[in-house]
């Protein structure tokens, strides 16, 4: 490689990686904590409850939802899901004129309809997630954090164009012990950033595509669900939906052998202003993470379409369990988290290395 070039490269792995260290390293420091969400949840949280009525008849579904906007007068539905391990629906409903993402949200219990304990996150883990997602910023933030994503992608890249010169001098996995501390940490800074490279570029672009999950939807609900409403003229008065339960066992109908997640109500960023979309998922660690739906006419609660997931959408719902490895158990996690531990010494390492430079050229 002519010298002239191997400036350029390094010149762009040199900026790229000192706008943005930073925030990657607040991204690593949180998303570490964050790998173990769950366990972290359950060990900090964990309270024993029982349904009122463990073997009895459950409520309806259009009995809860009955329920649930009887204690939030005025307000009207948006989603509708369901626990996993406890006989619990969660009822998301909003006031019409309410400010975008604000939501009242009400667990209850199937078995008698009383109010179940909220499953919610601790509070400092609430707090980490938040700060690692968008800083507290909303989609600003989670842009401006797609874009830190986007320059780690190219201080990796150029990383690994810097590398190979580099080692046509040196056996791979050479630490020189017997130099100076600078150059020791240079030779653990290029070791560690090239047995990385792989998992630091997936979490990268993974993190990269779940900041642009707004827009995502958005597209998706412009362009693929749009040609849907095309029949339509104007959304069905609330009272005049369709039974839930019935839209529900359509849908089943239409998608057998998967596990219902949840519904989103017509008028939601998930569904049309004309539709139940009443959506399910695989039962593998994997396709657990792909949903379907199922449009169901609110109107008559007759099937309107399947609506196959495009593969944006597929992308983005892959991206977050990809993303902190919270699909392959205990050991993934522990693998992530050391990997995630090795990236926080490279980030600190390089910091330090350009701060030495910075310091002898003076």
């Amino acid at each position: 490689m002519q010298t002239r070039t191997l400036k350029g490269w390094s010149w762009v792995h040199k900026w790229s990686s000192l706008v943005s260290t930073a925030f990657l390293l607040m991204l690593c420091i949180t998303g570490l904590p964050l790998v173990f969400s769950h366990e972290l949840d359950h060990l900090l949280l964990d309270e024993p409850w029982a349904p009122a009525h463990a073997d009895g008849r459950r409520l309806s579904l259009d009995q809860v939802l009955e329920t649930a906007l009887a204690r939030q007068p005025g307000e009207v539905p948006a989603f509708m899901s369901f626990d996993e391990d406890r006989p619990v629906v969660n009822v998301t409903s909003r006031r019409p004129d309410a400010p975008e993402g604000q939501y009242s949200f009400q667990p209850i219990d199937q078995t008698s309809g009383d109010a179940a304990p909220l499953v919610a996150g601790h509070p400092v883990m609430e707090f980490l997630l938040q700060l690692h997602t968008d800083m507290f910023l909303g989609l600003p933030g989670m842009l401006f954090l797609g874009a830190m994503g986007l320059l780690l992608v190219v201080a990796v890249v150029s990383g690994v164009v810097l590398y190979v010169p580099f080692m046509r001098r040196l056996v791979f996995g050479t630490i020189r012990i017997d130099k100076a501390a600078r150059t020791r940490w240079l030779d653990y800074h290029n070791l560690l950033g090239i047995v990385t490279v792989g998992w630091v570029l997936v979490v990268g672009v993974t993190g990269i595509v779940n900041t642009l999950a707004t827009p995502i939807l958005a597209y998706w609900k412009d362009t693929a669900l749009k040609e849907l409403t095309v029949a339509y003229a104007d959304p069905a008065p609330d009272g005049e939906r369709a039974s839930l339960d019935a839209a529900v066992e359509r849908a089943r109908a239409a998608l057998p052998g998967k596990t219902l997640q949840f519904v989103a109500f017509p008028g939601t960023a998930y569904s049309t202003d004309h539709h139940y979309a009443v959506f399910f998922h695989g039962d593998t660690p994997l396709t657990t993470h792909l949903t379907t739906p199922a449009l169901i006419d609110a109107r008559t609660g007759e099937l309107a379409a399947v609506a196959p997931t495009p593969w944006y959408v597929k992308t983005l719902a892959l991206s977050q369990p990809l993303h902190f490895g919270d699909y392959g158990g205990m050991a993934l996690k522990i693998v992530w988290a050391l990997l995630d531990l090795a990236t926080i010494i490279i980030l600190g390492s390089g910091l330090y290395l350009w701060l030495g430079k910075r310091r002898k050229a003076i």
